[in-house]
């Protein structure tokens, strides 16, 4: 098996055992991040009903800067902002963190931090 295959899975893993344990209401929602190379994604999602509250990522327009980079940081601090924006606008404050098996560290730390200053609180 070839490192990065390892890597995956052994991600994948962290992920399953995060998912176990946190879940989310409509009055406190899982915030899930995905992060790819060159994007990163969050989403406020109700589990009990399966749907998705509200969503923020770098390839909306006007995320990210014209010509910059949606994989680092700053964009991360961006998107953490949005969601914040979002979630208040339907009524939420409190959220369930879902790093999706991912370092609390960099772009996934900077998401986080932009949106615990937008008002969630978790």
């Amino acid at each position: 098996m070839d490192s990065n295959r390892k890597k995956a899975l052994a991600r994948q893993k962290r992920q399953w055992r995060i998912r176990k344990v946190v879940s989310g209401t409509s009055e406190k929602p899982r915030m899930a991040i995905f992060r790819s190379h060159k994007h990163i994604y969050c989403q406020l999602i109700d589990d009990q009903i399966g749907k998705t509250l509200a969503s923020a990522s770098t390839l909306e327009k006007g995320a990210v800067g014209e010509g910059a980079f949606g994989g680092n940081r700053d964009a991360a601090r961006t998107v953490g902002t949005r969601i914040a924006e979002r979630a208040k606008e339907c009524g939420v404050t409190r959220v369930a963190f879902d790093r999706g098996g991912y370092k609390y560290h960099g772009r996934v730390r900077s998401l986080a931090e932009a949106a615990r200053e937008g008002g969630l609180k978790f």
